[in-house]
């Protein structure tokens, strides 16, 4: 492995990768990306649902979301990497009269900004997903514009082309140290040697804190176990059903091949690297799913798994430099939107690292200082 670099980033999942390929396309190649794994994506980029979509509450939100699915339409023209997206939509299902307001403020905001979103009665639900009971749904809200993207083809795009343009991407390299002298990052240390360097970019996604915690800084990101299940083939089951979440239970379903990818996620799951599936709120989640989705009672469970979301205090990520420390930035905390601001993500982290500041989108208010100043509003549509 070099000993030497201009760059070193932390963590081969897609902000990680996303970050060495818009370096390298700037002509900072001398980049080398640790992934601690065998493999790259292994963490929560492998692990997810696999949606995107523009309808957030916060307003740089929606903007990481629009820019995102922009490099997504792209993709296989900048990439050379065909990718998946399928467009099905996103349908979110309101119980109750204060998240409806919420929802509608947030509708308000994204068309301000350009998003085709829109408040919806339950008779336009029903039309939309005739199959999901509206037992207790007063309203919602769709964007045909949201929908589904091949986790597994968007990283593998970034490996490629990152490497192609020179970036040095390792396998197997666990961080166990950061120098720091002067106030300035100095050296990374790994299980395969040392590395010099005045920048670092922490991209370790649920890791983040502890990597941050090896440079004297206090980040705070925590790891929140979430847990996904993958029925049999189920007949009859449309092309063009729709990303449907039932917001108030945090329960969400989607077509996966020939049958329905669902999870829920447990408000209460206390933090933890705990990556096991947990049979009694599968038994809950199962229950709750059925009761929504009827179609369900009839199939199979074909895979389950469990993964991490990388949880800050108000729900939004925490990107660029941290100023405790210079030459160190950090690029993680998204709190289960991780894969669908990645591209993005990663094009601004160039432009802080090599420009100084983001310039693509204004992100200051991502800053990790915010939670010094007082948080700004955080983001509303978690699941």
């Amino acid at each position: 492995m070099q000993t030497t670099a201009d760059v070193v980033i932390v963590g081969g999942g897609i902000m990680g990768m996303s970050t060495a390929y818009h370096l390298a396309t700037r002509g900072c190649t001398n980049v080398i990306l640790l992934e601690m794994r065998e493999m790259f994506g292994m963490g929560s980029t492998g692990q997810n649902a696999g949606g995107f979509r523009l309808q957030f509450a916060t307003a740089v939100n929606i903007e990481l979301s629009k820019l995102s699915v922009a490099m997504m339409e792209r993709f296989r023209e900048e990439m050379d990497q065909e990718l998946g997206i399928n467009r099905c939509g996103y349908l979110f299902l309101l119980d109750n009269e204060t998240d409806l307001e919420q929802f509608r403020a947030n509708v308000s905001r994204q068309n301000a900004l350009g998003v085709p979103s829109r408040v919806v009665r339950v008779e336009d639900i029903a039309a939309l997903a005739p199959e999901v009971d509206l037992t207790g749904i007063i309203g919602g809200t769709w964007c045909a514009r949201d929908g589904l993207v091949d986790p597994s083809g968007l990283l593998q795009g970034y490996v490629s082309a990152a490497s192609r343009l020179g970036a040095s991407l390792v396998t197997q390299a666990t961080v166990t140290a950061l120098d720091v002298a002067g106030g300035r990052v100095r050296r990374v240390v790994t299980n395969r040697g040392t590395i010099d360097t005045p920048t670092v970019v922490i991209a370790a996604g649920a890791w983040s804190a502890q990597i941050c915690a090896m440079a004297g800084v206090n980040v705070p990101i925590q790891p929140i176990r979430r847990q996904i299940a993958v029925t049999t083939a189920i007949a009859g089951l449309r092309a063009n059903f729709p990303f449907v979440i039932d917001f108030g239970r945090a329960l969400y379903f989607h077509r996966e091949g020939d049958g329905i990818l669902t999870g829920m996620s447990n408000r209460n799951e206390a933090p933890a690297f705990n990556t096991g599936v947990d049979e009694a709120w599968r038994l809950h989640h199962l229950e709750n799913a059925v009761k929504r989705l009827p179609l369900l009672s009839d199939a199979g469970i074909k895979a389950e798994w469990a993964g991490l979301y990388e949880m800050t205090p108000d729900h939004q990520p925490i990107l660029g430099r941290l100023p405790q420390v210079d030459g160190l930035f950090v690029c993680a905390g998204f709190s289960g939107h991780g894969l669908m601001h990645g591209p993005a993500s990663g094009l601004l982290m160039a432009e802080e690292v090599l420009d100084g500041a983001a310039r693509t989108i204004d992100i200051s208010s991502l800053g990790w200082d915010r939670f010094e100043t007082g948080n700004p509003a955080g983001e509303y549509n978690v699941v």
